[in-house]
């Protein structure tokens, strides 16, 4: 690879242009003062922001690739602890009641093309398994409650033909 394919640093423009050749819809928008891209992959949006600032003006050393999801009800404790402990690139965190997953992607010190390219298929990769498992995750959760339902009712049950033998026995020795 020779200098002059390699990328030192990447400006919003360069990385909304992959994505479109990549067959993404790309709008570029603004948040506090920052441009950033916005997208979606399978039916979610997700965010790209650049990071350290390079030399030349516009330009980056890195960005993030961020999608933050809104969490309706109870937030399920210990579910970052369950994707990071099984997924290296990227992290998920809790944020109030959203989930975030981000994934951080450095060009600084020289990358070959491919390498940008890669990384979104990585990401529209890691953003199938987190739909993915936060499907399995909700079914587990709710197997798991409709077992201990089933556990009250059975605990129920058998309270009950408990209390039902302990009568017929009282009833038995009453007539003896």
């Amino acid at each position: 690879m020779t200098d002059s394919q390699t990328i030192q640093s990447v400006s919003l423009k360069q990385l909304q242009e992959l994505l479109q050749q990549m067959g993404y819809r790309v709008t570029e928008s603004e948040q506090a003062g920052n441009r950033q891209l916005l997208s979606a992959s399978q039916g979610i949006g997700f965010a790209l922001r650049l990071g350290n600032p390079a030399n030349e003006v516009d330009q980056a050393l890195d960005y993030t690739l961020s999608c933050a999801l809104r969490v309706q009800g109870e937030m399920p404790a210990g579910i970052e602890s369950a994707w990071n402990i099984g997924k290296r690139f990227a992290r998920l965190a809790v944020q109030g009641e959203f989930l975030v997953l981000e994934m951080d992607v450095i060009v600084a010190g020289g990358v070959a093309p491919t390498y940008l390219q890669a990384t979104a298929e990585l990401w529209d990769r890691l953003l199938q398994e987190f739909l993915l498992f936060l499907r399995q995750h909700a079914a587990t959760n709710h197997a798991a409650s409709g077992e201990q339902v089933l556990s009250q009712q059975d605990a129920e049950q058998a309270a009950a033909k408990q209390a039902e033998v302990e009568a017929t026995e009282a009833t038995e020795a009453v007539q003896a």
